[in-house]
């Protein structure tokens, strides 16, 4: 719990970390989820992002642009932080398929939980911003497939580095 709830922590400073594009602003929370993920597994990973799901909901500005409350949620871009629940627990489900996943396969579950995050975004903005399914993923996939390939990249360095400095032991005890 203690690591789902550090990792909800860090993926809502990620959204400090932004680019303004509208109606999706690109930031860093993805980075962490996929951290997340890869390190706590399907559900401690998926916990993780309800933490930070729930803190925003509340009303603290931790969702992009210092946002916060269910009109977040609501709104247009509400099916990417939704997504982000979905795609950590895919990313955390498909390392956990492989005892000794690599960084290709790190690379792979990572850009699945993404299209996840990808079809439940453009899903939202269809519904809420009444945007057909082409101005959808113009505006909701496309200006991020650059940003999003290059935080995967990062991100397997990272979780590559993690898994062969962290003991088997201590992997597992962060898993739960």
């Amino acid at each position: 719990m203690i690591y789902a709830s550090v990792f909800g922590a860090v993926t809502a400073a990620g959204a400090y970390m932004m680019i303004p594009v509208p109606p999706v602003p690109i930031t860093l929370q993805t980075f962490f989820l996929y951290l997340a993920a890869a390190l706590l597994g399907a559900r401690l990973g998926a916990l993780s992002q309800v933490v930070y799901l729930l803190i925003g909901m509340i009303g603290l500005p931790v969702f992009a642009g210092g946002k916060g409350g269910m009109g977040v949620l609501l709104g247009p871009t509400g099916g990417y932080l939704l997504g982000f629940v979905a795609g950590a627990y895919v990313i955390g489900r498909l390392v956990d398929l492989k005892k000794d996943p690599g960084p290709v396969w790190f690379a792979f579950a990572m850009s699945s939980g993404t299209v996840v995050i990808y079809i439940l975004g453009v899903m939202q903005l269809i519904l809420i911003a009444r945007f057909s399914i082409n101005q959808a993923i113009t505006v909701g996939v496309f200006p991020f497939l650059i940003g999003d390939a290059l935080k995967i990249g990062g991100a397997v360095v990272i979780a590559v580095k993690l898994k062969s400095r962290l003991g088997a032991d201590e992997l597992k005890g962060m898993r739960g």
